[in-house]
Parts: C-alpha cells; sequence; structure tokens
C-alpha cells in the first residue's frame, strides 16, 4: 500500500482516528461533557469536521494564525476557542476580524491583556467571550488562585465588548483534585459577584478517560487523542493499534549487526521525550529502541540481530505526534478501503 510512497512520511490511518474520535465522544456524552477539541494534533479542516460531525461544540487552536486556516478551509468550523494570552497591535486586529467571522472565545490570565482586548473590541461593532484562564498544577499560564480568577472576571465583565465566557485550565496529569477543588471555590466567588460561569473548560489527552472525576468541568478539550502516539500507550490510555499517525521509514544501512540507521531524525520524529527513553517505537519489533536522532538519521539499536535490511521500510509510533504534523506540509491518509491520499496541513507552521 506505501511503496510508492518516498520516505521518511507522515502516514494517518482515517479509520483509526475516526474510531478514537468516536470512542471519547462516547465517553463525555455518558458524563454530560461537551467537547471541544484542540486541532493542535492534526492542523487539517476535514478532521475537524469529523469531530463536529460525533457531537464537538467546537474547536480550539492556540494561535490566531492557526485559527484563521482552520476557519478558512471550512464553513462549517464556525465556534473556535484560542487558548492563548493574545498582546499586540497586530495580532488585536486579526483577532477583531475573525470575530467578525466565527463565534470566538479567547483566555485571559491578567489584566494586561484583559484591558488590550477591551481596547480592541471598543469600536469593533464585535463582542468577544473571554475565558479567565488558571492554573491548577502545571504552573504554565494561569492565575495562581481562586480570588484572582473572580477578580479578573469582574475586569471581563465590566469591559463593554467583552462577555466573561467562564473559566479555563489545563491540568498537569493526575491533577483532577487540584482542578475540582479551584474551580469549585472560583466559581462560587463569582457567582458571589452576581457574574454567571457559563462554561468551565479543562483538557489534556492523558487523563481523559477520567474527566468524570471533575464534576465541575463542563467541557472538555482533547488534542492527541485523535491520533494518539507512544507517550500515551506507555501511560495505558490506548494502544499500539489504537494509534493512527505513524513515520514511515527506510533503513538505509545496517553497519553493524545490532545497529541500523533510518532516514527520519528529528526533522520526522521529533525530539520530544515526554518523560520517555528513545524517539519511538518501532511497529512489529518491540525489542528495537530508537536510542538516537541527528537531523535526517535516526539509530535503532536492539540487544541481539536487529534482524532489519538495507531498503527495508518500518513504521514508527512517535513520541509526541502532534510536533510531527507541524513538521510536513503534507500527510498520507488511508484507510481499509482507500489506498494512502496527500492532504495539505493547511495550519501547519502557524505559531503568530
Amino acid at each position: 500500500m506505501f511503496d510508492e510512497i518516498q520516505t521518511p512520511a507522515v502516514l494517518v490511518d482515517i479509520d483509526v482516528a475516526k474510531r478514537n474520535i468516536e470512542r471519547f465522544q462516547a465517553y463525555a456524552d455518558s458524563h454530560g461533557l461537551k467537547i471541544r477539541p484542540h486541532i493542535k494534533t492534526h492542523k487539517l479542516p476535514a478532521i475537524a469536521e469529523m469531530q463536529l460531525d460525533a457531537g464537538a461544540v467546537g474547536i480550539t487552536c492556540q494561535k490566531i494564525s492557526e485559527a484563521e486556516a482552520m476557519v478558512a478551509g471550512s464553513d462549517r468550523l464556525n465556534d473556535v476557542l484560542i487558548t492563548y494570552n493574545i498582546l499586540g497591535d497586530d495580532k488585536l486586529h486579526a483577532l477583531v476580524a475573525l470575530a467578525r467571522k466565527v463565534r470566538l472565545a479567547v483566555v485571559a490570565d491578567n489584566a494586561t491583556v484583559v484591558d488590550g482586548l477591551a481596547g480592541a473590541f471598543a469600536s469593533a461593532g464585535a463582542t468577544l467571550n473571554v475565558f479567565v484562564e488558571c492554573n491548577t498544577g502545571a504552573d504554565r499560564c494561569g492565575v495562581g488562585s481562586p480570588q484572582e480568577a473572580a477578580e479578573l472576571a469582574a475586569r471581563i465583565d465590566a469591559a463593554p465588548r467583552l462577555t466573561f465566557a467562564g473559566l479555563m485550565t489545563y491540568p498537569p496529569v493526575g491533577g483532577a483534585a487540584r482542578v475540582q477543588a479551584f474551580m469549585t471555590e472560583a466559581k462560587a466567588l463569582i457567582e458571589a459577584k452576581g457574574i454567571a460561569v457559563p462554561t468551565i473548560t479543562s483538557g489534556g489527552s492523558p487523563d481523559m478517560m477520567l474527566a468524570h472525576l471533575v464534576p465541575a468541568t463542563t467541557e472538555f478539550r482533547p488534542g492527541t487523542y485523535v491520533y494518539n502516539d507512544r507517550s500515551l500507550v506507555t501511560r495505558g490510555v490506548c494502544g499500539w493499534d489504537d494509534c493512527a499517525l505513524t513515520v514511515l521509514a527506510t533503513v538505509v544501512s545496517v553497519p553493524a549487526p545490532n545497529r541500523a540507521i533510518i532516514d527520519a531524525g528529528s526533522k520526522a520524529l521529533t525530539s520530544d521525550l515526554l518523560g520517555l527513553t528513545g524517539h519511538g517505537h518501532v511497529l512489529g519489533y518491540p525489542d528495537i529502541s530508537i536510542d538516537q536522532l541527528s537531523e535526517e538519521h535516526g539509530r535503532l539499536r536492539s540487544e541481539g540481530d536487529i534482524g532489519l535490511t538495507v531498503g527495508q521500510r518500518v513504521r514508527v509510533v512517535p513520541n509526541h505526534a502532534c510536533v510531527v504534523t507541524n513538521m510536513v506540509d503534507g500527510v498520507y491518509v488511508y484507510s481499509k478501503d482507500k489506498a494512502p491520499e496527500l492532504w495539505p496541513v493547511p495550519a501547519r507552521g502557524k505559531i503568530i
């Protein structure tokens, strides 16, 4: 099926991707959770439409340019949350233009961002939904306490063209109890000010099947779940058969009985480790490790005879699927009934 594809190449089994989408949608439906999937993993409007078909309420993007590319690729992607602090006149101008096209929401974790949004939308003829981002243990962005969340919510609510949309967090793995405690207190403090909290949104594919342990949450934003990867298999979230994305590579050298080189290095597999040892899993060869990457070479090792020959092709499940998608202009999408077809990745490289 893949003989005519030049390597390295990124393959996507669309049947597996659909199954992954439907699996989590069924789980979320059974627990009364809305899903707003993060498109950072696939960056493809066509797959976002599949997620909507399954029951998603909208999409999540990380940057304005990413959202613009997705919206331009489908007239059905009309409900977008950008989970990033937006700063700067050019970006605010682009945000206003996007808000005139779709139902749009963003996040903020400080007064400077809120005031910038308020200034940009004051005479824009459009309104903007704004979530307060909360730090529930990941120590990235987010206000540090429920009290700060309530204060920022009030600031948003007071701005003429801004609408307070709720609370947002991206917690660390295993952080359910802290999310529940933080959100419960923050919600109560905000409601005590006479402000409604319409949505509490959380995310993270590693803990997605435990989302019901945070009853305060009304919405969940899974990303990697659509493809899965080695990091999620290692965490027990899925199996190798659930990994829709693989990297097709060719063995270009077998310089020693226990060592081989493939034509997929850090430009195809990513150097992300995510706490793992090695740089991917070679399907069908559980005893082989990818112990070293340079830009164009991946080094494979085995304790015994590696069992590979020059010219042989292998498929690798990468540690982190999201980064792999961002490194290629197109992915080869296939199914059991359809030969691989090259799909351009419209939101690839959209980092502004």
